[in-house]
This record gives structure tokens, sequence and C-alpha cells, in this order.
């Protein structure tokens, strides 16, 4: 049976993962000021990235329409695996639903299971690429719903970033407005909920001291060792070379896999942003 791992573009995954038939990623789009960016391969982050620092407005991002899933869902693959980003952040997940209902109308007897992957950037690559793994293996359709549903919700999602203005400005902070005003120039160390919200998780002075935090806590979780980590940096490979460097000094991962932000990470990783899954 063929497949197809079909993911949002806040799942950031390599241009040569893309580029392999496993893999099909449907955009979102981002506006800023009146600049429209379609977040794809064509993608310029460096002008994404200086757009939304010369603007005086927040960036505005869209999920993609029912309409993208359904053609992203003609593809010719027997079973169709889609990865969103966390559906308490964004209306990607919802717009799969929508259009997965549609699709089983016109084909009721089709393989299409929706994840809510209850996090964004390498929190999805992670999930992708688990999925990708349990469906090359050869498993039955509904068993890769079964094993990779479990495994999302045994995830982890830690990030640091340079500032959460972009993240406080587009309300993604639910509950934690005051915390972040009072401390936009302290290093938050920030994670997400077993639901998909953002949460505190720690806080610095310095962009290494909460990196070291986040390794910190890598290693105290028993559940690591042995684990793939992913690695998502927006515009600063030589920080994510150096974190990677503290993880394997101090955490049993078995493999780190490091990739870019794709366009709505950036948004809201901004630069100099880093988001680690396991």
């Amino acid at each position: 049976m063929s497949f197809k791992v079909i993911v949002d573009s806040c799942c950031d995954l390599t241009p040569s993962l893309l580029r392999e038939d496993d893999f099909l990623s449907v955009p979102l789009s981002i506006r800023v000021g009146s600049q429209l960016f379609v977040d794809d391969a064509g993608l310029d982050r460096a002008e994404l990235l200086w757009r939304m620092k010369e603007c005086e407005t927040a960036p505005q991002t869209a999920c993609p329409s029912p309409a993208q899933y359904l053609d992203a869902f003609d593809c010719g693959a027997d079973d169709l695996y889609v990865i969103t980003l966390s559906a308490l952040l964004s209306g990607s997940h919802n717009s799969a639903q929508q259009a997965r209902q549609i699709w089983l109308e016109e084909h009721p007897d089709a393989h299409i299971h929706i994840f809510n992957s209850c996090s964004a950037s390498a929190g999805e690559v992670l999930l992708a690429l688990k999925v990708r793994e349990l469906a090359a293996a050869g498993l039955p359709f509904h068993e890769v719903v079964t094993q990779a549903t479990a495994f999302c919700g045994g995830m982890n999602t830690l990030f640091v970033l340079e500032t959460l203005e972009n993240l406080r400005k587009n309300g993604r902070l639910t509950g934690l407005q005051s915390v972040v005003t009072a401390a936009l120039r302290i290093k938050l160390l920030m994670g997400s909920t077993p639901q998909g919200e953002i949460c505190k998780r720690g806080q610095a002075m310095s962009m290494k001291q909460a990196l070291g935090k986040m390794v910190e806590l890598m290693a105290k979780d028993p559940g690591h060792a042995g684990k793939l980590l992913v690695l998502s940096h927006c515009n600063c490979l030589e920080r994510a070379f150096q974190l990677r460097e503290m993880v394997q000094k101090e955490c049993g991962f078995s493999q780190v896999f490091i990739c870019e932000t794709g366009g709505i990470s950036t948004v809201y990783a901004n630069d100099g942003g880093i988001v680690a899954a396991y």
C-alpha cells in the first residue's frame, strides 16, 4: 500500500525531505503590512525577517483552506496521514478535518487520518518522521495511526526565543500576557502543554543560560534516552550546533536532527529562536 505524509508548512521538514515522495506540504500564508508571503519552497526567509523588523504591526498568518488540503489528498496514495500544528494555535487542524469529511463523502473507503500534533515546528517534524518510519515499515493503516497517536502523546516541545513579541501580539500566549509583558527582556524557556498550549518552563538572564536550562530539563526527563531530538532554528545555525554539543554531553538521545524554520515558524520563533522536540 502506498502512503503519503501530508504536513502543514509549520512543519519544518528540510528541503531534501520535502523533495522525497513520502512527504507533501500544504502552505499557510503570512501577511506583513501590505506584503503577502506564501509559506512554500519559494519563500524568502531573509526578506520575511526584514519585513517583520521594519513593520510596526504584528504579522498575520492564515491557515490553509479545506480546498488546499483536498488538493493534497488527491495525490494517488492509498493511506493519507495528515499532521497539523496545534489545534489550539491555528485553524489548520480544523481545515484538514473539514477536508477529510468532504473527501470521505466521495471516497468512503479512503484511509485518511488527521493528527493534531499539539505542537509546532520541530514537534511536527518529529511526528512526521515517526509516521513515515511506521508506514514505511509496512504496518497496516490503523496500526500506524495507533502507534503514532501514542507517540504524539509522549512528545515534548521546548523553545527559547530572542523575543516573544510576535507571539504576544498575535495572542498565542493565552494566560501568560502579564508574565510576558513584564519579562520581555528576560529569556523565557517555554514549552507546550499536552493539549498544545504554550506554557512557561523557566527563565534566565541570557540565551546561553536559557539553553542550559533547556538541556537540564531534557536530561532530567527519564524517558528521553534513546529518542530522536529535533532542533529547529531560525537563522542561527551556530547556536543550534552549540545546543547539540550541550545535549550530547548531558543527554542520551540516539540522534540530533537539525532543521531550519519555515515561514510560519519564523514568524513566531523570530530571528535567533530555537525549538526542540523529543
